[in-house]
């Protein structure tokens, strides 16, 4: 599906066949409506109680809007014939296809055999399912539209990840098991090497080991990471709060998400925050509530979904703070509001709260709009990384140090101790505006545990444009400096391992940049000396990464991990420097908030200022010009 965006991009999106009911994974507490998968009645009772194994199933059985060209091969008492139709709906168990006319239609009636050959395209279904299918298929039903058309219910032999994992994900799981194993042992061997040149410059050496040991341990400790089980018997009160403003083209899509959750109706509640929007987002809210209300009165829409409208434009901390106030429940989940939950995210999320300890955890964020360019794909790459790999490796500690705003849920007793701090957080003077998340994690990591949910999945609409993303990114930086600088007050008491790769972990990327610069130009202008080494470090680093986003999902999308490394050092590592200095400012630059507003009329009058000096300059000029007379 495309959509056109406020930058006139068009974003690429999956777009599942929407099921007659707008809720159709909302539990009725009256059993008077069933949510139970209508393809073959699966419940939790045909698993024996394997409740992994039952979302499985229905993930399985949800269907997408596609328009492939197929083409048919069936064999019959006619022999062989072969002919073309349209696939318009495919799952991983079976496809639709759409027949030209009524003789192809009686054909695969009449078939004894029916093959199958078409290509999934890249965007039409997960990531992970691209590929070519050539399989035999069974005819389940036919179909003949009100509007004419002949359709043909196909189930195929083997579901797509059975015949994926048969004819690609083995073969790819070997050679990015190979590819790791090979690149690992050569990294270490390259930073075993630098110990020798320790003598011309320990520093620079001592830095690309601890480097290189920094980033390879995340990987492991990724590796040893697992999600706390799933137990379908805890589901503790929730609240889902969503901050809004100016997203009048994904808020619905994004209440619904929340709404439409397998979770039990009395303990979730759902809270929109209006903040003061400008377009027409509170018309968009308003018209989805209603919407839900007359779905069906089994739900309690009334009751559990509500929204607020600030009287003027506060800022994002102060929405949510609106809505944690509002909140009924003990857990609180932020919601980011161009991000869409997975109908099983909220049953997933609460699980490690069964920790009495546990203050805080984050869900997986993937990229809702991967296939849209370029950018989108690299920055797909980039965040299953960030969140598989890297979260989890801090999950391992129960120490994650950022809890995204996509998806993320917190104990709100401590929201609450903390919100007067949090809401007026200052920096060298300056207000923070951004950086609610990492910010509000610090208060929660001073006293308890923070951990990862990797079954726990929302998407999220990423910039498809460099002028956008690169804002995001220098904003990002900014919170990331300012709240590591907060964090470095007390993350020394924290878990021994974890402590240590938090200090690694600031170190690294600030002295990046210097680090780079010494080696493409400093070394090769001084020794006249080509940095080989140093490049080829860069590669294996960008190429490790890249190959585990091949072993842990099997998508085409695994060689944008090294056009991102490459993009990083090339252009997004050079934010640093800027960052440094600039930490303190609160502007978001991607859209215009009060302090951007400030910042905006601040940059006009100077504008004006410095115009008015020239115009009167150029007076001044032409009166001397003609002379004390005329002037």
């Amino acid at each position: 599906m495309k959509k056109k965006n406020r930058a006139s991009v068009e974003d690429i999106l999956l777009q599942p066949k929407q099921d007659r009911r707008m809720l159709s994974y909302v539990p009725d507490k009256q059993q008077v409506r069933s949510n139970v998968d209508r393809r073959g009645g699966k419940t939790l009772e045909n698993f024996e109680g394997k409740t992994d194994d039952y979302i499985r199933s229905i993930q399985y059985g949800i269907r997408y809007r596609v328009s492939y060209r197929v083409k048919v091969t069936v064999r019959g008492k006619n022999g062989k014939e072969q002919f073309t139709c349209q696939g318009i709906d495919i799952s991983t168990t079976g496809i639709l296809l759409q027949m030209e006319n009524r003789e192809q239609q009686q054909k695969m009636q009449e078939a004894d055999r029916i093959y199958l050959d078409f290509e999934i395209i890249p965007g039409s279904m997960p990531e992970g399912y691209e590929m070519r299918v050539k399989q035999y298929a069974a005819l389940v039903r036919t179909i003949k539209t009100q509007e004419g058309a002949l359709l043909c219910g196909m189930e195929f032999r083997k579901t797509l990840a059975e015949y994926a994992a048969r004819r690609k994900d083995g073969y790819m799981l070997t050679v990015a098991s190979l590819l790791i194993f090979f690149i690992s042992v050569f990294i270490m061997l390259m930073r075993a090497e630098s110990v020798i040149y320790f003598k011309f410059n320990k520093w620079l050496y001592l830095y690309s080991i601890i480097a290189a040991v920094f980033l390879l341990s995340r990987y492991l400790f990724g590796a040893f990471y697992r999600p706390v089980p799933l137990d379908k018997d805890y589901t503790p009160g929730v609240t889902i709060v969503i901050p809004c403003f100016n997203e009048e083209e994904w808020i619905q899509r994004t209440i619904l998400s929340c709404v439409n959750q397998d979770y039990p109706i009395d303990q979730l509640e759902v809270i929109v925050v209006d903040d003061h929007s400008d377009d027409r987002s509170v018309e968009k809210i308003r018209e989805m509530i209603e919407r839900l209300k007359t779905e069906d009165e089994h739900y309690e829409i009334a009751k559990r979904v509500s929204y607020i409208v600030q009287p003027v434009n506060r800022g994002k901390r102060d929405a949510l703070c609106e809505g944690v106030k509002a909140a009924q429940h003990e857990l609180v989940v932020f919601v980011d509001s161009d991000s869409f939950l997975d109908p099983f995210a909220i049953r997933h999320l609460v699980q490690p709260f069964k920790d009495p300890k546990m203050g805080g955890v984050a869900g997986r964020t993937d990229v809702a709009n991967t296939y849209t360019n370029a950018l989108t794909k690299m920055q797909s790459v980039r965040y299953y990384i960030a969140f598989r790999v890297m979260k989890a490796a801090e999950a391992y500690f129960d120490g994650v140090t950022c809890l995204s705003g996509p998806l993320s849920c917190y104990r709100r007793e401590i929201i609450m101790d903390n919100m007067d701090h949090w809401r007026n957080q200052r920096f060298l003077g300056q207000k923070a505006t951004f950086g609610d998340d990492r910010a509000m994690t610090n208060f929660v990591l001073r006293h308890h545990r923070t951990s990862y949910q990797d079954t726990a999945i929302c998407s999220t609409i990423v910039p498809n444009r460099h002028k956008v993303f690169l804002k995001q990114q220098m904003r990002w930086k900014r919170s990331w400096l300012r709240e590591s600088i907060m964090a470095g007050k007390f993350m020394w008491r924290k878990e021994p391992f974890m402590a240590v790769f938090f200090y690694i972990g600031l170190i690294v990327p600030v002295a990046a940049p210097v680090v780079v610069l010494y080696n493409l130009v400093y070394v090769p202008i001084t020794q006249r000396i080509f940095p080989t080494t140093f490049l080829v470090g860069l590669l294996l680093m960008s190429l490790i990464m890249s190959v585990v986003q091949l072993l842990l999902r099997r998508s085409t999308t695994w060689i944008y991990g090294m056009f991102f490394c490459i993009y990083y050092e090339a252009v997004l590592l050079w934010q640093m420097p800027v960052a440094w200095l600039t930490f303190w400012k609160s502007t978001w630059g991607t859209r215009m908030t009060p302090e951007d507003l400030k910042a905006q009329e601040k940059q006009e009058k100077k504008k004006a200022e410095r115009k008015k000096k020239k115009t009167g300059g150029g007076k001044n000029e032409q009166a001397k010009a003609q002379g004390p007379d005329t002037a």
